[in-house]
């Protein structure tokens, strides 16, 4: 490159022309047909506006033991949310001469079959955990799969309405897993004649995923470029940006050069924060009046320099 290109021109020319050829809404996910990915141009818009909720975030997580699909499962029910109404038989409330109170009977084989590290005790302590607001003296544990829950009336409420909501409340109680989590899916690489299980997980929490015991932090990645630099910085969501934008491309059949993705993705971070490419991260990128004129709301920028007497040295360095 000649010292003095117009080295930004260049680049936007070579991401923007490629993707004019883009189909606009396509979704699939190679290898899994039940995960949607969001691809193509809203995929793009995404990562360079720098949105914060992303349409599809996915963690992918390797694991620590990746050949052995018991394992695999295991570390899937501890990310996985897995909620109370879904591991019990019933959640029914009873009636006494002298009291009242809810039984959960929790399905013992249900947790067995879904490798999930769930007893009677730790359902306990979710429930006590959770915003039932409900004292640990209040929820008394039968044996290893029924927990009775009693409730208490309140100035507010009469008995028999916290006894109501808490029976609807109490399936929703997550017992397991990330509540940000909504499902993982195990996902089989072959590779050389070997089986391979890495996690897709669906959803954000990209530190709880990489703090989950039996998942190999150091090779965990996300595609939500804010998580990221939430949790592992800026370099990290430097790094991101470059692949999902080549990750993208090269799913339509479009190799760009990674120097003009490098170049954009330094823009948008070089100022220490993900910055995307609106009216908003344009402002605190530039300070030139002209150069944000030139973008968007050219009469409402021009008119506040004249306003506040602002000066703009056009040196070449901006334009």
């Amino acid at each position: 490159m000649e010292p003095g290109s117009a080295v930004g021109a260049l680049c936007a020319q070579s991401i923007g022309e490629p993707g004019t050829q883009m189909t606009l809404k396509t979704f699939h996910f190679a290898g899994v047909a039940s995960m949607n990915i969001t691809l193509g141009v809203p995929r793009i818009k995404e990562i360079i506006n720098a949105s914060k909720a992303i349409s599809t975030p996915i963690i992918t997580a390797h694991l620590d033991i990746d050949d052995d699909p018991d394992f695999a499962r295991l570390v899937k029910g501890r990310i996985e949310k897995t909620l109370l109404g879904e591991i019990s038989e019933y959640i029914e409330e009873v009636f006494l001469p002298d009291d009242c109170f809810i039984l959960v009977k929790l399905s013992l084989e249900r947790i067995r079959l879904l490798r999930l590290e769930v007893n009677a005790e730790t359902v306990r302590y979710s429930i006590c955990v959770s915003k039932l607001r409900v004292k640990p003296g209040d929820v008394v544990v039968h044996g290893e799969a029924v927990v009775c829950v009693t409730p208490r009336e309140n100035s507010k409420s009469s008995m028999y309405y916290v006894l109501q909501s808490l029976k609807e409340d109490l399936p929703k109680v997550v017992v397991q897993g990330i509540p940000e989590v909504s499902r993982a899916v195990i996902h089989i690489d072959e590779q050389s004649g070997k089986e391979k299980y890495k996690l897709l997980v669906e959803g954000d929490n990209l530190r709880a995923v990489m703090a989950t015991h039996g998942v190999k932090g150091t090779r965990t990645t996300s595609n939500n470029t804010y998580e990221v630099e939430k949790t592992l910085g800026i370099e990290a969501a430097r790094t991101t940006i470059i692949s999902e934008i080549q990750y993208t491309m090269v799913n339509h059949g479009m190799s760009i050069d990674r120097r003009h993705v490098m170049l954009l993705s330094d823009l948008m971070t070089y100022k220490g924060e993900v910055l995307g490419i609106t009216r908003f991260g344009l402002a605190k990128m530039k300070e030139s009046v002209l150069m944000l004129a030139s973008f968007e709301k050219t009469a409402d920028h021009l008119f506040d320099a004249a306003y506040f007497g602002q000066k703009d040295s056009v040196c070449g360095k901006y334009l």
